[in-house]
């Protein structure tokens, strides 16, 4: 899957103003799963239905298929009660993009870590912040596919794991995998939810999709939000390329 390759320049057009000063896991709190303002937890609009309707896509080989869970999604959400936080319709259709990003990036919940990703190189040796360690590997894993020493530096700095020294991690505990994602979402893509879906891919991937870019990986993206709106009940919105 050409797209989970992606990983390996993701990050690097993502990470603006990032490096310079993180966002806790504990700014965001650690109580209960978040309630958007509008009345609807995301437990309630992340239903059995919702998300087994997409990892039931993904074949019975697939690694992720036992990996990724409802409950894990929820257990780590508690950590981040600013996600979906918003009117109701909102937060549905934050929601929707999530779930649209993870699904393309991991094929309906298929892959833990990237294809072939232990065979590529990852470490950026200028980032003195967060030195890379012998004989790891920082190829995608997770959700959202997290990639880079100067992602999972601070990333298991916020979440409380050594995520440069134990990166592998990320694709044993289902949880923190999920608290991955959210670090990233929150940290890089939250914040231009309200400027439409394509904000979003452009905040994720825009420097090789957006512009003409890769018209085809767009359009994947939008096609998973679009249909995830429609099964949630709310409007796409506007604004949903880039």
């Amino acid at each position: 899957m050409a797209i989970l390759n992606l990983r390996k320049t993701l990050i690097t057009f993502s990470l603006v103003g990032l490096i310079a000063g993180f966002t806790s896991e504990q700014a965001y709190g650690q109580n209960s799963t978040p309630t958007p303002s509008g009345g609807s937890s995301v437990a309630n609009i992340v239903s059995d239905s919702f998300f087994n309707g997409i990892i039931g896509q993904a074949a019975a080989s697939c690694a992720g298929k036992s990996f990724y869970t409802r409950q894990a999604f929820l257990d780590a959400a508690k950590s981040y009660p600013q996600f979906a936080a918003g009117s109701a319709d909102d937060s549905k259709r934050e929601i929707a993009a999530f779930f649209a990003h993870v699904t393309h990036e991991t094929g309906h919940f298929c892959y833990v870590e990237e294809i072939d990703g232990a065979s590529k190189d990852y470490c950026d040796e200028s980032n003195k912040e967060y030195p890379c360690a012998p004989n790891k590997g920082y190829y995608g894993r997770g959700p959202l596919q997290i990639t880079w020493n100067y992602n999972y530096g601070p990333a298991g700095k916020a979440i409380g794991f050594d995520g440069l020294n134990s990166p592998e991690t990320v694709a044993k505990d289902p949880v923190i995998s999920f608290k991955t994602a959210f670090w990233f979402w929150m940290n890089n893509v939250h914040s231009v939810i309200g400027q439409g879906f394509g904000a979003t891919i452009r905040a994720i991937n825009g420097a090789i999709e957006c512009n003409g870019g890769n018209s085809g990986a767009v359009q994947a993206r939008v096609k998973y939000y679009t249909d995830y709106c429609n099964q949630l009940g709310v409007s796409p919105g506007d604004n949903l390329t880039c």
